[in-house]
Protein backbone atom coordinates (compact mmCIF):
# COMPACT_ATOMS: atom_id res chain seq x y z
CA UNK A 1 0.00 0.00 0.00
CA UNK A 2 1.57 3.08 -1.24
CA UNK A 3 2.83 5.73 1.87
CA UNK A 4 -0.04 8.47 2.38
CA UNK A 5 2.95 10.68 3.82
CA UNK A 6 3.63 14.21 1.74
CA UNK A 7 7.30 13.80 -0.15
CA UNK A 8 9.86 15.21 2.69
CA UNK A 9 11.39 17.45 0.13
CA UNK A 10 7.41 19.22 -0.62
CA UNK A 11 6.69 19.86 3.04
CA UNK A 12 10.60 21.75 3.53
CA UNK A 13 9.34 23.38 0.18
CA UNK A 14 13.12 22.83 -1.51
CA UNK A 15 14.29 20.68 -4.43
CA UNK A 16 15.80 17.05 -4.67
CA UNK A 17 19.13 18.74 -5.42
CA UNK A 18 19.14 20.76 -2.21
CA UNK A 19 22.58 21.22 -0.35
CA UNK A 20 22.75 20.77 3.42
CA UNK A 21 22.69 24.07 4.34
CA UNK A 22 19.25 25.22 2.14
CA UNK A 23 17.77 22.24 3.19
CA UNK A 24 18.86 23.70 6.77
CA UNK A 25 17.88 26.98 6.43
CA UNK A 26 14.24 25.65 4.73
CA UNK A 27 13.62 23.89 8.23
CA UNK A 28 14.72 26.78 10.58
CA UNK A 29 12.23 29.04 8.98
CA UNK A 30 9.50 26.74 8.90
CA UNK A 31 9.94 25.68 12.20
CA UNK A 32 9.40 29.07 13.55
CA UNK A 33 6.41 29.43 11.23
CA UNK A 34 4.59 26.49 12.78
CA UNK A 35 5.74 26.56 16.21
CA UNK A 36 2.81 26.00 18.49
CA UNK A 37 3.72 28.67 20.61
CA UNK A 38 3.29 31.20 18.01
CA UNK A 39 0.54 29.93 16.70
CA UNK A 40 -2.05 30.58 19.99
CA UNK A 41 -4.75 30.54 17.87
CA UNK A 42 -4.62 27.74 15.68
CA UNK A 43 -2.79 25.30 17.66
CA UNK A 44 -3.66 21.87 16.73
CA UNK A 45 -2.99 22.24 13.22
CA UNK A 46 0.37 24.20 13.98
CA UNK A 47 1.58 21.10 15.90
CA UNK A 48 0.78 18.77 13.26
CA UNK A 49 2.62 20.91 10.94
CA UNK A 50 5.48 21.48 13.29
CA UNK A 51 6.32 17.48 13.59
CA UNK A 52 5.91 17.20 9.30
CA UNK A 53 8.90 19.66 8.78
CA UNK A 54 11.19 18.10 11.61
CA UNK A 55 10.33 14.47 10.44
CA UNK A 56 11.31 15.70 7.21
CA UNK A 57 13.91 17.80 8.49
CA UNK A 58 15.14 14.53 10.38
CA UNK A 59 15.22 12.31 7.48
CA UNK A 60 16.59 14.90 4.76
CA UNK A 61 19.47 16.56 7.39
CA UNK A 62 21.39 12.74 7.47
CA UNK A 63 23.36 11.71 4.59
CA UNK A 64 22.89 8.36 4.86
CA UNK A 65 18.93 8.80 5.57
CA UNK A 66 18.22 10.89 2.86
CA UNK A 67 19.83 8.25 0.43
CA UNK A 68 17.93 5.73 1.27
CA UNK A 69 14.96 7.86 1.40
CA UNK A 70 15.53 9.37 -2.35
CA UNK A 71 15.82 5.23 -3.10
CA UNK A 72 13.45 3.40 -1.92
CA UNK A 73 11.16 6.75 -0.25
CA UNK A 74 8.92 6.31 2.68
CA UNK A 75 7.94 2.88 3.26
CA UNK A 76 11.73 1.31 2.53
CA UNK A 77 12.62 -1.92 0.64
CA UNK A 78 10.50 -4.46 1.41
CA UNK A 79 10.96 -8.07 2.59
CA UNK A 80 14.68 -7.86 4.03
CA UNK A 81 16.28 -6.94 6.96
CA UNK A 82 13.59 -4.92 8.82
CA UNK A 83 11.60 -4.61 11.99
CA UNK A 84 9.70 -2.01 11.27
CA UNK A 85 7.48 -3.48 7.83
CA UNK A 86 10.98 -5.12 6.79
CA UNK A 87 13.24 -3.65 4.57
CA UNK A 88 16.27 -2.23 4.63
CA UNK A 89 16.32 0.70 6.86
CA UNK A 90 13.57 2.43 9.26
CA UNK A 91 14.00 5.95 9.39
CA UNK A 92 13.96 4.90 13.71
CA UNK A 93 12.50 7.10 16.92
CA UNK A 94 13.44 9.20 19.31
CA UNK A 95 13.55 12.91 17.02
CA UNK A 96 12.75 15.92 18.71
CA UNK A 97 12.94 18.25 15.72
CA UNK A 98 15.93 20.09 17.03
CA UNK A 99 18.62 17.51 17.40
CA UNK A 100 21.84 19.78 16.75
CA UNK A 101 19.46 23.13 17.21
CA UNK A 102 19.44 23.53 20.64
CA UNK A 103 19.68 27.26 22.10
CA UNK A 104 18.15 28.69 18.77
CA UNK A 105 17.71 32.53 19.52
CA UNK A 106 16.85 33.76 16.36
CA UNK A 107 13.42 32.34 16.42
CA UNK A 108 12.75 34.40 19.61
CA UNK A 109 11.94 31.47 21.90
CA UNK A 110 15.29 31.98 24.42
CA UNK A 111 16.04 28.46 24.94
CA UNK A 112 13.80 26.30 21.60
CA UNK A 113 15.29 23.12 22.61
CA UNK A 114 13.95 23.51 26.01
CA UNK A 115 9.86 25.02 25.29
CA UNK A 116 10.03 21.83 22.32
CA UNK A 117 10.56 19.22 25.30
CA UNK A 118 7.77 21.45 27.88
CA UNK A 119 5.36 21.52 25.15
CA UNK A 120 5.76 17.78 23.56
CA UNK A 121 7.46 16.11 26.05
CA UNK A 122 10.74 15.48 23.78
CA UNK A 123 14.13 16.05 24.26
CA UNK A 124 15.22 17.10 27.75
CA UNK A 125 12.18 15.38 29.38
CA UNK A 126 13.73 11.33 28.23
CA UNK A 127 16.62 11.96 29.40
CA UNK A 128 15.62 10.25 33.15
CA UNK A 129 14.08 7.83 31.38
CA UNK A 130 14.81 4.65 28.96
CA UNK A 131 16.90 5.75 25.41
CA UNK A 132 18.00 3.53 22.80
CA UNK A 133 21.43 2.95 22.18
CA UNK A 134 23.49 4.66 19.69
CA UNK A 135 23.57 3.52 16.43
CA UNK A 136 27.04 1.79 14.76
CA UNK A 137 27.63 2.54 10.87
CA UNK A 138 30.42 -0.18 9.24
CA UNK A 139 31.29 -0.92 5.55
CA UNK A 140 31.77 -4.20 3.74
CA UNK A 141 33.25 -5.51 0.39
CA UNK A 142 31.98 -7.82 -1.33
CA UNK A 143 32.48 -9.52 -5.34
CA UNK A 144 30.38 -8.93 -7.97
CA UNK A 145 29.33 -13.14 -7.91
CA UNK A 146 28.60 -12.38 -3.80
CA UNK A 147 26.37 -9.54 -4.94
CA UNK A 148 24.83 -11.68 -7.83
CA UNK A 149 24.25 -15.00 -5.69
CA UNK A 150 24.04 -13.18 -1.85
CA UNK A 151 26.18 -14.67 0.76
CA UNK A 152 27.09 -14.15 4.51
CA UNK A 153 30.00 -12.20 6.21
CA UNK A 154 31.32 -11.69 9.71
CA UNK A 155 31.65 -8.67 10.99
CA UNK A 156 34.77 -7.87 13.67
CA UNK A 157 33.58 -4.48 15.44
CA UNK A 158 34.02 -3.00 19.04
CA UNK A 159 31.12 -1.90 20.80
CA UNK A 160 29.90 -1.58 24.21
CA UNK A 161 28.08 -4.34 26.18
CA UNK A 162 25.90 -3.63 29.65
CA UNK A 163 28.47 -4.69 32.16
CA UNK A 164 28.45 -8.01 33.72
CA UNK A 165 30.02 -7.04 37.05
CA UNK A 166 27.19 -4.54 38.34
CA UNK A 167 23.97 -5.50 35.37
CA UNK A 168 24.42 -1.81 33.73
CA UNK A 169 24.01 -0.11 37.15
CA UNK A 170 27.30 1.55 37.18
CA UNK A 171 27.68 0.74 41.12
CA UNK A 172 29.72 -1.05 42.83
CA UNK A 173 28.14 -4.90 43.58
CA UNK A 174 26.09 -4.72 46.96
CA UNK A 175 25.22 -0.98 46.28
CA UNK A 176 22.70 1.00 44.43
CA UNK A 177 22.62 4.19 43.13
CA UNK A 178 20.94 7.07 45.19
CA UNK A 179 17.87 9.06 44.17
CA UNK A 180 19.35 12.51 43.45
CA UNK A 181 18.21 15.11 46.54
CA UNK A 182 17.91 18.20 43.85
CA UNK A 183 15.41 17.09 41.36
CA UNK A 184 14.19 13.75 43.53
CA UNK A 185 14.91 11.44 40.96
CA UNK A 186 13.24 12.94 37.70
CA UNK A 187 16.33 14.19 36.35
CA UNK A 188 14.76 17.76 35.57
CA UNK A 189 13.87 20.93 37.45
CA UNK A 190 11.51 23.07 36.21
CA UNK A 191 11.90 26.87 35.61
CA UNK A 192 10.06 29.71 34.22
CA UNK A 193 11.37 31.34 31.41
CA UNK A 194 10.06 34.64 29.52
CA UNK A 195 9.20 34.98 25.92
CA UNK A 196 7.68 37.14 23.49
CA UNK A 197 4.41 35.57 23.89
CA UNK A 198 4.36 35.51 27.84
CA UNK A 199 6.20 33.28 30.65
CA UNK A 200 6.55 29.68 30.22
CA UNK A 201 7.31 26.78 32.87
CA UNK A 202 9.51 24.51 30.99
CA UNK A 203 12.00 21.68 32.17
CA UNK A 204 15.58 21.82 32.26
CA UNK A 205 18.11 18.56 32.80
CA UNK A 206 19.54 18.67 36.72
CA UNK A 207 22.75 19.38 36.78
CA UNK A 208 23.47 17.84 39.83
CA UNK A 209 22.85 14.10 38.23
CA UNK A 210 23.29 15.31 34.49
CA UNK A 211 19.59 14.07 34.37
CA UNK A 212 19.98 10.75 35.53
CA UNK A 213 17.80 11.44 38.37
CA UNK A 214 20.04 8.97 40.23
CA UNK A 215 24.04 8.97 41.77
CA UNK A 216 26.33 6.35 41.87
CA UNK A 217 28.33 7.34 45.36
CA UNK A 218 30.39 4.01 44.94
CA UNK A 219 31.31 2.96 41.27
CA UNK A 220 31.99 -0.46 39.86
CA UNK A 221 35.22 -1.56 39.80
CA UNK A 222 34.91 -3.03 36.03
CA UNK A 223 32.91 -0.30 34.15
CA UNK A 224 34.42 2.75 36.35
CA UNK A 225 30.70 3.43 37.22
CA UNK A 226 29.49 4.01 33.16
CA UNK A 227 27.31 0.46 33.34
CA UNK A 228 28.90 -0.73 30.35
CA UNK A 229 32.32 -2.01 29.10
CA UNK A 230 34.00 -2.39 25.79
CA UNK A 231 33.70 -5.38 23.94
CA UNK A 232 35.09 -7.22 20.49
CA UNK A 233 31.96 -8.74 18.23
CA UNK A 234 31.88 -11.09 15.32
CA UNK A 235 28.59 -10.32 13.70
CA UNK A 236 27.15 -12.93 10.94
CA UNK A 237 25.38 -10.57 8.37
CA UNK A 238 23.20 -11.87 5.08
CA UNK A 239 23.46 -10.19 2.54
CA UNK A 240 20.87 -10.72 -0.22
CA UNK A 241 21.36 -11.84 -3.58
CA UNK A 242 21.05 -8.37 -6.05
CA UNK A 243 22.19 -5.95 -3.61
CA UNK A 244 24.20 -3.48 -5.86
CA UNK A 245 26.92 -1.10 -4.64
CA UNK A 246 26.13 1.76 -2.21
CA UNK A 247 23.12 0.12 -0.92
CA UNK A 248 22.86 -0.78 3.22
CA UNK A 249 21.63 -3.45 5.54
CA UNK A 250 20.64 -2.66 8.93
CA UNK A 251 20.14 -5.18 11.64
CA UNK A 252 18.31 -3.98 14.70
CA UNK A 253 19.41 -4.17 17.96
CA UNK A 254 23.16 -5.11 16.91
CA UNK A 255 24.59 -1.50 17.44
CA UNK A 256 25.71 0.05 21.50
CA UNK A 257 23.50 -0.49 24.61
CA UNK A 258 20.04 1.52 25.65
CA UNK A 259 20.42 3.36 28.44
CA UNK A 260 18.27 2.78 31.57
CA UNK A 261 16.80 -0.76 29.95
CA UNK A 262 15.96 1.04 26.82
CA UNK A 263 16.57 -0.77 23.37
CA UNK A 264 19.43 -1.54 21.86
CA UNK A 265 20.72 0.76 18.52
CA UNK A 266 20.75 -0.47 15.01
CA UNK A 267 23.96 -1.98 13.01
CA UNK A 268 24.30 -0.11 9.41
CA UNK A 269 26.27 -2.25 6.83
CA UNK A 270 27.48 0.14 3.92
CA UNK A 271 28.06 -2.50 0.68
CA UNK A 272 30.83 -1.79 -1.49
CA UNK A 273 30.76 -4.24 -4.90
CA UNK A 274 34.19 -4.68 -5.98
CA UNK A 275 34.45 -3.82 -10.40
CA UNK A 276 34.72 -6.72 -12.37
CA UNK A 277 37.07 -7.42 -15.26
CA UNK A 278 34.52 -8.99 -17.37
CA UNK A 279 30.92 -7.54 -16.35
CA UNK A 280 29.18 -4.69 -15.47
CA UNK A 281 26.00 -3.70 -14.05
CA UNK A 282 22.97 -1.15 -15.20
CA UNK A 283 20.59 -1.45 -12.53
CA UNK A 284 19.70 -5.27 -13.01
CA UNK A 285 20.96 -6.31 -15.93
CA UNK A 286 24.43 -7.91 -16.92
CA UNK A 287 26.31 -6.42 -19.35
CA UNK A 288 29.36 -8.16 -21.23
CA UNK A 289 31.21 -8.27 -24.22
CA UNK A 290 31.77 -11.45 -25.82
CA UNK A 291 35.23 -12.06 -28.50
CA UNK A 292 33.81 -13.85 -31.59
CA UNK A 293 36.29 -15.17 -34.98
CA UNK A 294 35.58 -13.05 -38.06
CA UNK A 295 34.61 -16.74 -39.61
CA UNK A 296 32.14 -17.71 -36.96
CA UNK A 297 30.74 -14.40 -37.23
CA UNK A 298 30.50 -14.20 -41.09
CA UNK A 299 28.98 -18.26 -41.22
CA UNK A 300 27.45 -18.09 -37.98
CA UNK A 301 27.81 -20.17 -34.85
CA UNK A 302 27.13 -21.30 -31.66
CA UNK A 303 28.81 -19.58 -28.42
CA UNK A 304 29.03 -20.68 -24.77
CA UNK A 305 28.45 -18.01 -22.64
CA UNK A 306 30.00 -17.63 -19.16
CA UNK A 307 27.07 -16.86 -16.78
CA UNK A 308 27.73 -14.71 -13.44
CA UNK A 309 27.22 -17.69 -11.43
CA UNK A 310 29.83 -19.90 -12.76
CA UNK A 311 27.28 -22.32 -15.47
CA UNK A 312 27.71 -21.60 -19.40
CA UNK A 313 24.18 -20.88 -21.48
CA UNK A 314 24.54 -21.98 -25.33
CA UNK A 315 23.35 -19.03 -27.92
CA UNK A 316 23.34 -19.49 -31.93
CA UNK A 317 24.98 -16.54 -33.31
CA UNK A 318 23.48 -15.92 -37.09
CA UNK A 319 25.23 -15.76 -39.99
CA UNK A 320 26.51 -12.13 -40.68
CA UNK A 321 26.68 -11.46 -37.28
CA UNK A 322 28.23 -7.53 -36.97
CA UNK A 323 30.86 -6.24 -34.20
CA UNK A 324 28.55 -4.54 -31.97
CA UNK A 325 25.72 -6.58 -31.98
CA UNK A 326 23.99 -7.07 -28.52
CA UNK A 327 21.57 -9.97 -28.14
CA UNK A 328 19.78 -11.20 -25.17
CA UNK A 329 19.38 -13.91 -22.51
CA UNK A 330 16.18 -12.91 -20.48
CA UNK A 331 15.82 -13.32 -16.70
CA UNK A 332 19.54 -14.10 -16.45
CA UNK A 333 20.55 -10.91 -14.72
CA UNK A 334 20.20 -9.63 -10.85
CA UNK A 335 17.20 -10.91 -9.05
CA UNK A 336 15.52 -7.85 -7.08
CA UNK A 337 16.14 -6.90 -3.89
CA UNK A 338 12.24 -5.34 -3.50
CA UNK A 339 10.67 -8.12 -5.78
CA UNK A 340 10.49 -11.22 -7.61
CA UNK A 341 12.00 -10.42 -10.90
CA UNK A 342 15.43 -10.38 -12.57
CA UNK A 343 16.80 -8.46 -15.06
CA UNK A 344 18.83 -9.75 -18.36
CA UNK A 345 21.70 -10.63 -19.84
CA UNK A 346 23.14 -8.63 -22.37
CA UNK A 347 26.27 -9.23 -24.13
CA UNK A 348 27.61 -7.96 -27.03
CA UNK A 349 29.38 -9.47 -29.97
CA UNK A 350 32.96 -8.23 -31.02
CA UNK A 351 34.23 -9.63 -34.21
CA UNK A 352 38.02 -10.25 -33.64
CA UNK A 353 40.09 -9.71 -36.96
CA UNK A 354 42.86 -11.81 -37.46
CA UNK A 355 46.29 -10.00 -37.32
CA UNK A 356 48.88 -12.25 -38.51
CA UNK A 357 47.69 -14.54 -41.91
CA UNK A 358 49.62 -17.53 -43.57
CA UNK A 359 50.39 -16.96 -47.09
CA UNK A 360 47.58 -19.95 -47.71
CA UNK A 361 45.28 -17.86 -45.48
CA UNK A 362 45.61 -14.37 -47.76
CA UNK A 363 45.20 -15.97 -50.95
CA UNK A 364 42.23 -18.11 -49.82
CA UNK A 365 41.09 -14.49 -48.45
CA UNK A 366 41.90 -12.73 -51.29
CA UNK A 367 40.01 -15.20 -53.69
CA UNK A 368 36.68 -14.35 -51.15
CA UNK A 369 37.22 -10.84 -52.19
CA UNK A 370 37.34 -11.32 -55.53
CA UNK A 371 34.37 -13.97 -56.00
CA UNK A 372 32.24 -11.05 -54.07
CA UNK A 373 33.18 -8.11 -56.50
CA UNK A 374 35.40 -6.84 -53.91
CA UNK A 375 38.96 -5.51 -54.63
CA UNK A 376 41.56 -7.82 -53.50
CA UNK A 377 44.37 -5.69 -51.22
CA UNK A 378 47.51 -4.43 -53.47
CA UNK A 379 50.84 -4.97 -51.93
CA UNK A 380 52.95 -1.39 -52.20
CA UNK A 381 54.83 0.27 -50.36
CA UNK A 382 53.17 3.65 -49.86
CA UNK A 383 51.09 5.76 -51.99
CA UNK A 384 53.37 6.83 -54.21
CA UNK A 385 53.96 3.21 -55.42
Amino acid sequence: MASQKRDYYEVLGVEKNATDEEIKKAYRKLAKKYHPDANPDNKKEAEAKFKEVSEAYEVLSDKQKRQMYDQFGHDGPQGFGGQNGGGYYSYGSGFDGFSGFSGFDDFGFGSFGDIFSAAFGGGTRRKAGPRKGADLKVGIDITFEESYLGTEKTINLNRNKECSHCHGTGAKPGTNPQTCQVCNGTGKIKQVITTPFGQMSTQKVCSNCGGEGKIIREVCSDCKGKGYVRESAKIKVKIPEGISDGQTVVLRGEGEPGVKNGPKGDLYINVHVKKHNIYSRKADHVLCDIPITFTGATLGTELEIPMVDGSKEKYKIPEGTQTGTKFVLKNKGFKSVNGSWRGDFVFTVIVQIPKRLTQEQRELISKLAVTMNEQPPIKKKGIFG
